[in-house]
């Protein structure tokens, strides 16, 4: 685990959650103001961002502790927890204002001082989007999860926002109350499908499903950086905790070499994946002797013990990597 990392994800975590007390009460000022439900609609979020801001927060400090006796693969997953209680209440909150907007559709309240209200509302736009950039910035250099969250959820709520302060313009110009809650309506359905997103991706990490981004780019690189002795490479896996990757495969090299030796294909397998993907990684490689069907798809030149002629390399990818079995040509 790379505590400077986490420690940099938890100080960037509470500067979101401080200021998204300030955007949130900056926001009931606007609502009280003007007393728009689609500016309710903004501000209903903003609780959601001051809850997630707080717990993710919480979070960190879980993932930042290093690994115990009772967490021997750390506290990581503590990030992806927070994540799913962020999208789950995303979600609800996405609710609440499609309710309100109705209501509101329904039963239209008098609107007050619309051009005060537009101001402060896009104040915290602008607020919001430049949190979100670090948030995303930090979280997608240090691997955390609830940093890219985080900094998702406030980019789309600068969106929304903005989309917002469309549709009160439109309404300051046209008097049509209906605006108002069809802009409500509008980005509270948009704030639903973000929440399901954040869950969604969430409930994968807990569930350690596999990250086919993180699977390509490592086979690209495998098969690009590939050495002669390295004749096969399966059951390749990962898993992802925190910051940390945890990868493990099977490497099958030459069988008459030594321990040594089979350890230093390991070692340079080990500081590829390292360069690509940072130094928080842990990497469990176990080694294979070759076997005498391996030596038609092994490149290996000069090799005192070949049985057969090589015939074709055989291209790794993201089937066939992940297969529990040695490669072998039909």
């Amino acid at each position: 685990m790379d505590l400077r990392k986490e420690q940099q994800n938890l100080r960037v975590q509470k500067w979101v959650a401080t200021l998204s007390v300030i955007i949130l009460a900056i926001k009931f000022i606007a609502y009280y103001t003007t007393h728009s439900v689609a500016i309710l609609t903004d501000a209903l979020e903003s609780i959601v961002n001051v809850a997630a801001g707080f717990i993710g927060l919480y979070s960190l400090y879980i993932a930042a502790k290093p690994r115990d006796f009772d967490h021997p693969y750390g506290h990581g997953k503590a990030e992806f927890i927070s994540s799913a209680i962020e999208g789950t209440l995303i979600s609800s909150a996405g609710a609440i204002i499609l309710y309100k907007a109705v209501q509101n559709l329904i039963n239209p309240v008098q609107l007050h001082k619309l051009d005060v209200g537009i101001w402060l509302v896009t104040s915290t736009a602008a607020a919001n989007y430049i949190i979100g950039y670090f948030c995303l910035a930090t979280g997608k250099k240090n691997n955390s999860l609830a940093l890219i969250a985080s900094g998702r959820h406030l980019q789309s709520d600068t969106l929304s926002t903005v989309g917002i302060v469309g549709g009160l313009l439109l309404l300051l110009f046209t008097k049509l109350k209906w605006i108002d809650s069809l802009v409500a309506i509008l980005f509270g359905t948009i704030i639903i499908i973000t929440g399901y997103k954040i869950l969604r991706r969430s409930i994968a990490g807990i569930m350690d499903e596999a990250d086919m981004d993180i699977l390509g780019r490592m086979v690209e690189i495998l098969n690009a950086n590939r050495q002669e002795s390295w004749i096969d490479l399966h059951n390749l896996r990962v898993i992802k905790y925190g910051s940390v990757l945890h990868v493990d495969c099977h490497l099958t090299v030459p069988w008459y070499y030594n321990i040594h030796e089979a350890h230093r294909e390991i070692d340079h397998l080990g500081s590829l994946i390292r360069k690509e993907f940072g130094e928080s990684l842990e990497l469990f490689v176990h080694s294979d002797g070759c076997l005498p069907f391996s030596c038609r798809i092994c490149k290996k030149t000069n090799c005192p013990e070949r049985k057969n002629n090589f015939e074709k390399e055989m291209k790794w990818t993201l089937e066939n990597i992940s297969r529990n079995k040695k490669h072998e040509l039909a």
